[in-house]
């Protein structure tokens, strides 16, 4: 079986403690996230750690599922929105110069991959998106690249710059070359529509990628489940 470790990680940027969960000795790092307001050990809850325990044994792939702040952000209805952005700009830096520096050095890898379903999907792809020189696979299952609905009644440019569908409109290619991107999703899938518009601006962009949509099942974890090991299958 694979170790699993409950880690309190201090983050400078927060000025508070983000819980993770390590999965696995060794292998190439994958970040998960929960989706919207999930604990961090939902992926593990839910299952979507087992689908691909088999990889973690081998030796192929360590997993890290990283807490987030969505109820304090986004999720905080209560919030205005320049408050939702900067907390989560806050959020996005102790990514970029905190965690995951920490988890290359653990693992010795020049870049990680990263994942997650529905907002967690959202959390990976604006982490891959933002920071390209980090990440060197995204695996957004059923996920979303917008979040101007949560940010209502406000023209913060830093709400434009976590809108990976608004501002991958205006990236330069190259900084993309080197990235695995999946976006997978379904054709029963609620969020179907926002992965196959996020797939016209890549694809208008020039920027390669594997649009991935199953068929007859719902945005759910049975979905994520199925998909998520043949992704790992493919590329570790």
């Amino acid at each position: 079986m694979a170790e699993i470790q409950h880690i309190q990680y201090y983050s400078n940027t927060l000025d508070r403690n983000i819980n993770l969960e390590v999965t696995g000795h060794w292998g190439y790092p994958i970040l998960l996230f929960p989706s919207s307001g999930g604990s961090y050990t939902q992926n593990t809850d839910f299952g979507l750690n087992q689908s691909v325990m088999q990889f973690v044994e081998q030796g192929r792939i360590k997993l890290y599922n990283v807490e987030t702040l969505d109820m304090l952000t986004f999720y905080d209805d209560h919030l205005a929105s320049e408050i939702k952005i900067q907390r989560y700009e806050l959020y996005m830096k102790f990514l970029q110069t905190e965690l995951i520096p920490y988890i290359q050095n653990q693992c010795n890898t020049e870049r990680i991959a990263v994942g997650g379903c529905s907002f967690g999907g959202y959390h990976a792809g604006n982490t891959a998106f933002r920071f390209p020189d980090l990440v060197s696979h995204l695996f957004s299952m059923s996920g979303v690249f917008n979040i101007r609905n949560f940010t209502p009644l406000s023209d913060d440019m830093a709400i434009y710059f976590n809108c990976p569908d608004e501002f991958m409109r205006n990236e330069e290619p190259w900084k993309y070359n080197h990235m695995e991107i999946v976006l997978s999703t379904s054709d029963w899938d609620s969020c179907q529509p926002k992965n196959l518009h996020m797939s016209h601006v890549l694809n208008e962009k020039g920027i390669h990628h594997w649009y991935d949509e199953k068929k007859w099942i719902e945005h759910d974890w049975p979905l994520w489940k199925m998909a998520f090991p043949e992704y790992v299958e493919r590329f570790f």
